[in-house]
């Protein structure tokens, strides 16, 4: 485990997946402190509240001491940079996902050369999932218990109950 480095886990997690908990638990494998970054999501339309998004990453990342959860707005590299971080963490599902990681991590380099992007895959049996995904499969009323944890299952059957 690297000594005394600060990782960054950032995304709009909405919702936290079994793939993202996947990613903070081998995260915490790797660093100290890992912040998990919860994007205000200002280009995206969300499902959740932002303080939504941030109590349910709280709840999943309840188990790993060494994890805080915050949010940010504006660019990620002035939250990592007043952080103090050293490390991005960013989950690769799939051979699509890393086009766009790639030049994200060489961006992310330009603006801060002292900080490295590290790439996690999730296990096997999470790849395939997305928060996109999920929400589509919850909102046409499939079942998500195998994609999310019980708390998130229960807080996105209710959000999708009560659009409906």
């Amino acid at each position: 485990m690297a000594q005394n480095v600060l990782a960054i886990y950032p995304g709009t997690f909405d919702p936290i997946t079994l793939g993202h908990e996947d990613v903070v638990r081998r995260a915490t494998q790797l660093f100290q402190r890992v912040i998990v970054a919860v994007a205000a999501g200002h280009h995206k339309k969300t499902l959740f509240s932002l303080e939504e998004r941030i109590e349910m990453v709280r709840e999943v990342a309840a188990a790993y001491p060494q994890v805080q959860v915050e949010s940010y707005s504006g660019l990620l590299r002035d939250f990592v940079v007043a952080r103090g971080g050293k490390a991005i963490v960013r989950g690769l599902r799939a051979v699509t996902d890393f086009d766009y990681e790639f030049q994200l991590a060489g961006m992310n380099r330009t603006l801060m050369p002292e900080v490295e992007t590290v790439f996690l895959t999730p296990s096997d049996r999470f790849q395939f999932i997305s928060s996109t995904f999920v929400r589509e499969i919850a909102t046409l009323g499939g079942e998500v218990d195998k994609f999310v944890s019980p708390s998130v299952q229960a807080r996105l059957l209710a959000r999708v109950s009560s659009a409906g």
